[in-house]
């Protein structure tokens, strides 16, 4: 294996899973998350918080409308633990409209407190100690504290500027006979990258010469911009061995509903079901009926959401530029990295606790979505969120231009 992919050590807490995502203070107690230390920034200078990623206006009005409809015709005790019925069948007719997936909505479809407790049951379902677990690295925070919980090994394949695909070579050496899961996130929080079909193929093609499950956050499904989404169970030889994992939050900018589902073999979701049974059990009733209708929308409201998205990116990668960063345009998402290097700054993390007083602007380093040799390597990237409104981007792409003339 080369020193490229890197296996995680068991013997850290689960707190410290997430390399920098949770901070220890100097005597060892568990810390602030970096998310919460750079809110708590934003909010004392007055900055405008590009760091979390979460829209900054409700999604689309018909969808609000049909769940006060629902809470006020009475749908607010449990529902079914897998779903309600019109939910699953509306996320079976999703991914037959969009990819050619036939999903079975009674067997084949879980319906989850958002994408986080469906990987959360899925990987507690799967993995266990001797196990080894891959992912992308950078990687979304929570992957690595559950992978812990579970008590597997987490092991990443690089992902790499500027177009923050893996290699090939490198990304074959990170499997082993260990190899359980497959953690896959497309397109890709925080990076912003959209795999093509070469890449998936070869992540396919890996894991079955692995006997490896592939559990796929395709969370930001419809939020791309220069690249087709393409679900790696549409791809010959994936089916039989991947649960696709998606939700409302990031499509229709309801992040606070937490509607998420999980969709694969009989089997596999079987499995799950069984775990999430014991976690949340059901979630949100009224919400349900909602978003089975949002997941109905015409293509011109997906096509429209994802060029509104095009627009905010394009406003805030010019003002990234003008600030002096190098600019890394995300193919997906709603995300976008710069290089601070050409500003002479190494260290993103020293930046971003910066950069709140110096422009009114608030970001995220990369570095926290890494281990510890992925840190190294990221050092000098830092992640802004474009899910704000138009006037807001505008007014920190502002803010940040100036930002040469304030070091």
């Amino acid at each position: 294996m080369t020193d490229m992919a890197s296996r995680g050590s068991n013997s850290e807490p689960w707190q410290r899973a997430a390399l920098g995502a949770n901070l220890l203070s100097p005597d060892g107690q568990l810390g602030v998350t970096i998310f919460e230390e750079m809110t708590t920034l934003a909010t004392s200078t007055g900055a405008i918080n590009l760091g979390q990623g979460f829209p900054d206006e409700d999604g689309p009005a018909e969808i609000k409308a049909a769940a006060q409809a629902a809470i006020a015709s009475g749908a607010n005790q449990y529902a079914p633990g897998k779903g309600i019925a019109v939910l699953r069948e509306a996320v079976s007719a999703h991914q037959e409209r969009f990819y050619g997936l036939a999903v079975n909505p009674e067997t084949e479809v879980l319906v989850t407190t958002g994408a986080t407790e469906a990987i959360a049951a899925a990987l507690l379902a799967f993995a266990q100690p001797g196990d080894e677990v891959l992912t992308f690295e950078p990687f979304y925070d929570s992957y690595g504290a559950i992978i812990a919980m579970s008590g597997a090994t987490h092991v990443t394949a690089p992902l790499l500027a500027p177009d923050f695909l893996p290699d090939p070579e490198v990304l074959a050496d990170a499997f082993s006979s260990r190899t359980k899961i497959v953690l896959l996130n497309n397109p890709h929080n925080p990076t912003g990258a959209v795999f093509p079909r070469q890449v998936l193929e070869r992540i396919v093609a890996l894991a079955a010469a692995h006997g490896a499950l592939i559990i796929s956050d395709e969370v930001y499904e419809h939020l791309t911009f220069d690249a087709r989404h393409i679900p790696i169970a549409s791809l010959p030889g994936a089916a039989e061995r991947t649960l696709t994992i998606s939700s409302a939050g990031k499509t229709f900018s309801f992040t606070g509903w937490k509607i998420g589902w999980l969709t694969g073999p009989e089997h596999l979701v079987a499995a799950v079901r069984t775990v999430k049974q014991f976690l949340t059990y059901s979630s949100g009733t009224p919400f349900q009926s909602a978003i089975a209708l949002g997941l109905a929308l015409p293509d011109e409201f997906y096509a429209g959401i994802a060029a509104s998205l095009r627009n905010k990116r394009d406003i805030l990668a010019a003002g990234l530029r003008a600030a002096g960063f190098d600019v890394y345009l995300p193919s997906g998402t709603y995300f976008i990295n710069v290089d601070t290097a050409p500003l002479g700054i190494e260290d993103s993390v020293d930046l971003a606790r910066r950069l709140p007083g110096l422009v009114g602007v608030a970001a995220i380093p990369v570095p926290v979505f890494c281990h510890a040799e992925g840190a190294k390597r990221t050092r000098s990237l830092l992640r802004f969120a474009f899910c704000k409104k138009t006037e807001v981007l505008e007014e920190a792409a502002g803010r940040l231009a100036t930002l040469k003339d304030r070091l």
